[in-house]
């Protein structure tokens, strides 16, 4: 069994939906999680839980009186050969330092670096509705594309103008609509290409080339923050630079 942790309980599933009908084999059973917060308000429940880092321990109290509690028949965390966690960055936090940010996000990058073990985290630039910040694809500037704190607070709207598509239906399975061949045909080329870009952006991130990078190890999740961090958050700008978790879960989980 594999366990997916989302920050949202809305878009994040929706696409993960679509990432199951065009990745995974039928056989894979999953369970699907969300966690209703951020990564911060994790990172505090975290801190005072005495779990150490057992993501599941605390997921099974927190829904354990919940109708809907997915973790009614997990006894333990190795009840999981896989554990991923998708949040997002949250650049605009307003409660939070940008050290405090940083600083915060750095540790559960490390706590969370191995999804055999406490789990595999995985961060939005800043947040979910990155998947959508892109012209038509494919887009060869994407790996231009960067975002100011001050504009992060608005970011959802931002994404909706710049982006070519009037709603996530590029990337997601419509259940009102009958799912033709050719409309999953162009769904997977989509996700094709915006797993292109998002790899090779991450690349330019961390190495400065727009390409696909030497080894998957060049793109880890911590390189990737370490590089944002130095380039772009820290710089007099103060900007992120627009990058999103699920094109390079996909690169990462197949071999």
């Amino acid at each position: 069994m594999i366990l997916f942790v989302f920050e949202g309980k809305q878009r994040e599933p929706y696409l993960f939906q679509t990432i199951q009908r065009l990745f995974f084999p039928k056989n894979n059973e999953h369970i699907v999680c969300s966690f209703g917060n951020n990564l911060y308000q994790l990172y505090k429940e975290l801190s005072e839980y005495e779990g150490d880092g057992d993501i599941v321990s605390l997921l099974k109290e927190k829904f354990s009186d919940r109708k809907d509690n997915p973790f009614r028949n997990i006894q333990r965390s190795s009840d999981f050969s896989e554990i991923y966690l998708f949040f997002d960055y949250d650049f605009q936090n307003i409660n939070l330092s940008l050290y405090e940010l940083n600083k915060q996000l750095r540790e559960m990058l490390d706590l969370f670096n191995d999804e055999t073990l406490n789990g595999k985290l995985y961060i939005n630039y800043p947040m979910i509705e990155s998947i959508r910040y892109t012209k038509e694809l494919p887009d060869s500037e994407y790996y231009s594309y960067t975002i100011n704190r001050r504009d992060c607070h608005n970011f959802k709207q931002i994404s909706a103008d710049f982006s070519a598509y009037k709603s996530l239906d590029f990337l997601q399975i419509d259940q009102r609509k009958e799912l033709t061949e050719e409309r999953l045909t162009q769904l997977a080329l989509n996700w094709q290409h915006i797993k292109n870009q998002n790899v090779c952006k991450a690349n330019y991130i961390c190495v400065g080339y727009n390409s696909f990078p030497d080894s998957k190890d060049t793109i880890s999740q911590q390189k990737i923050f370490a590089a944002q961090e130095s380039k772009y958050i820290s710089s007099d700008s103060s900007s992120v630079a627009i990058l999103n978790a699920f094109p390079l879960f996909i690169f990462e989980y197949f071999k």
